[in-house]
């Protein structure tokens, strides 16, 4: 009989660990069997243990003093943009001290999702939290968005909040919104007026007024793996594995490097990553011995580095190796897109594409997906458009393409070539489908809902009792939409 594994997750707040506490965590785990780590879309660190060993490694981590959760995530990682400070471009007051006085006023461990993010960054996403700072102009504020748990309704705080007010102000809203679920969690019409209220009357927290709403500009992606340079005279090295997994020999490697050469924070990123900062010139060395002895490569194309996955999906990651190759052989241009695989449906990803795969099969019993867009293009949107449905895995390679050409012709400009493509284009362009107002989920009459045994060119006006298949909304509230009729079957 296959021995059973549980999932031990370890936050690491901000997305950041020393090299020695990071040391310790992994010696403990490659005692008790475990071979390699992985980290997550929240910064968060990630592995396996067989069950045999498991009591041996809790004790361990009892003993250690290792905060973990088994086979749960109910206390969620805090992202932040530390890992973009100094190496990339970012905001003229928000530094390391500042990051590092939030994260301590933290005295309570969060359930509910929080982002701490730098508005003049593009490599940690804005909106993936429940609690969704982002850095404004005027220094020591931030804009707050509130994304209601379970729910893709997103409330805009009107007013500023003061940085020494966010762990504050995260736990009272926290308390409300756990303590009174029936109004502000997983609820389909929420007043986020109402909470502020509530806050508010509550609480003393410093109001300042905007100077400025926050304006979404354009999404790039920065290369982030390599070595790079940045300052005068320091390097910033970014590891990326393909298949998600860190060998922890490697890792403790790593740490202990970092320890010989008086490099005292380690950073993980939204893109499973790690990322190593401060390396002087003359170390460079050390470090390309250590990447040559694991055979480690820190140059992938910028198309196999702009994808989101879900963590431990390894489905996902089948499908993403399938696409980035069909990718590489049509030698196709992705810039500046990022993607994004969701087998589940409420899982939140950030990504201008999102591939998500259907609660239906095809009739020959294939798993089916629809490809979905941001209105435009910016992955910190949450507004999406669906450029495809029903698709099989084999149909997806070719439909992205399509995407991807889509997007060129819409950003290129005035080119003689797209204005005449586009004169060309046949006037009907568009289908109307029914569209889900609370999780976006098109019902298209052409294919039906096999998985609720509605055949294809099934009106969507003739049905009885249909409920959406990802988030079990009545049809009621399903609303009537225009597509591209872009699906190529």
């Amino acid at each position: 009989m296959q021995n059973q594994q549980h999932i031990i997750k370890i936050n690491l707040p901000g997305g950041i660990v020393s090299p020695g506490d990071l040391h310790e965590i992994l010696t403990i785990a490659q005692k008790h069997g475990v071979n390699n780590v992985r980290f997550g879309n929240r910064q968060q660190l990630l592995f396996m243990v067989d069950q045999t060993q498991l009591e041996n490694l809790q004790d361990s981590f009892l003993v250690a003093d290792v905060d973990y959760e088994l086979n749960t995530d109910k206390y969620a990682n805090i992202v932040s943009s530390y890992v973009t400070e100094e190496v990339l471009y970012t905001s003229n007051w928000l530094r390391e001290g500042v990051y590092k006085d939030i994260l301590n006023g933290f005295t309570y461990k969060p359930e509910l999702k929080i982002n701490l993010v730098d508005y003049f960054q593009n490599l940690i996403p804005f909106f993936t939290g429940n609690l969704n700072f982002i850095s404004a102009e005027r220094n020591n504020f931030w804009y707050l968005y509130i994304r209601f748990p379970k729910t893709n309704s997103m409330y805009c705080w009107p007013s500023l909040v003061y940085s020494e007010d966010i762990p504050l102000i995260s736990k009272a809203i926290e308390q409300i919104i756990l303590g009174e679920k029936e109004t502000f969690y997983n609820q389909q019409n929420i007043d986020g007026i109402l909470l502020f209220e509530k806050i508010d009357a509550a609480n003393k927290f410093l109001n300042q007024p905007y100077d400025n709403p926050l304006v979404h500009t354009g999404f790039q992606l920065p290369y982030y793996e390599g070595f790079n340079k940045y300052g005068n005279d320091k390097l910033w090295l970014g590891i990326y594995r393909r298949n998600e997994t860190f060998d922890i020999t490697f890792l403790k490697e790593i740490c202990t490097l970092c320890l010989n050469t008086r490099i005292g924070q380690l950073y993980t990123t939204a893109w499973k990553s790690l990322v190593v900062k401060s390396i002087n010139h003359n170390d460079r060395k050390y470090w390309s011995t250590l990447l040559n002895k694991y055979r480690i490569n820190v140059r992938h194309a910028a198309n196999e580095l702009n994808w989101q996955l879900e963590d431990l999906c390894q489905e996902a990651i089948d499908i993403k190796l399938e696409l980035v190759k069909h990718f590489e052989e049509a030698d196709l241009r992705t810039y500046p897109l990022c993607f994004a695989i969701k087998t589940q449906p409420n899982t939140g990803l950030f990504g201008s594409v999102i591939i998500r795969k259907r609660n239906a099969v095809s009739k020959f019993g294939e798993a089916l997906f629809e490809v979905l867009h941001t209105h435009n293009f910016n992955p910190n949107s949450k507004e999406y458009v669906t450029f495809a449905m029903s698709v099989t895995k084999a149909q997806l390679g070719d439909n992205l393409i399509a995407l991807c050409d889509y997007f060129y012709d819409l950003h290129v400009g005035e080119s003689p070539e797209v204005t005449e493509k586009l004169k060309t284009k046949p006037a009907e362009t568009f289908i109307k489908v029914q569209q889900c107002k609370n999780c976006f989920t098109i019902y298209d009459a052409r294919f039906g809902d096999l998985a609720q045994n509605i055949v294809p060119n099934t009106a969507f006006e003739s049905l009885a009792n249909y409920a959406c298949p990802t988030c079990d909304a009545p049809m009621q509230d399903f609303v009537a939409i225009e597509m591209p009729q872009v699906t190529y079957l």
